[in-house]
């Protein structure tokens, strides 16, 4: 679902979340722990830097850092950064699809960009490194279909 580069970036944010404070991570070490092709963990940490998500320290001990404690950051942050679409649209490709004139999936895909709206809203990258991260509540808890 997610465009390789947003899942790249989201992967790189995460592991830098899990390191030490002030500790930071090579261009080497964020390919390795991540599985991000190693030419493309430099243009990618760029743009997070441009960002202002991340910060590069040269010399020894340096390399990425997150800019700002993992609590601070939000996934959508990360996702606006790469120009991550708003999911606005029509599936379909309707260019009149509203509540009043709905495509077929309108409802589905209304419910769906709502709840991938407020996951990435509400979930920071300390939740990724503690392990906190749920699903957002869109109303009362149903019951599970697949159990």
């Amino acid at each position: 679902m997610l465009p390789k580069t947003t899942e790249y970036a989201l992967r790189a944010m995460a592991w830098l979340a899990t390191q030490p404070p002030g500790t930071g991570s090579t261009s080497a070490q964020l390919a390795e722990h991540t599985s991000i092709p190693r030419h493309y963990v430099s243009k990618l940490m760029r743009r997070l830097v441009v960002a202002k998500l991340v910060v590069s320290q040269r010399g020894h001990g340096g390399g990425f850092l997150l800019a700002r404690p993992a609590d601070e950051i939000r996934f959508i942050e990360i996702l606006n950064a790469f120009d991550f679409p708003t999911l606005e649209g029509c599936l379909f490709g309707w260019a009149q699809c509203h509540h009043e004139s709905p495509c077929p999936l309108h409802a589905v895909w209304v419910d769906m960009r709502t709840t991938f709206t407020l996951w990435a809203e509400g979930t920071r990258l300390s939740q990724v490194a503690s392990g906190e991260v749920r699903q957002p509540r869109l109303g009362p808890p149903s019951a599970d279909p697949l159990k």
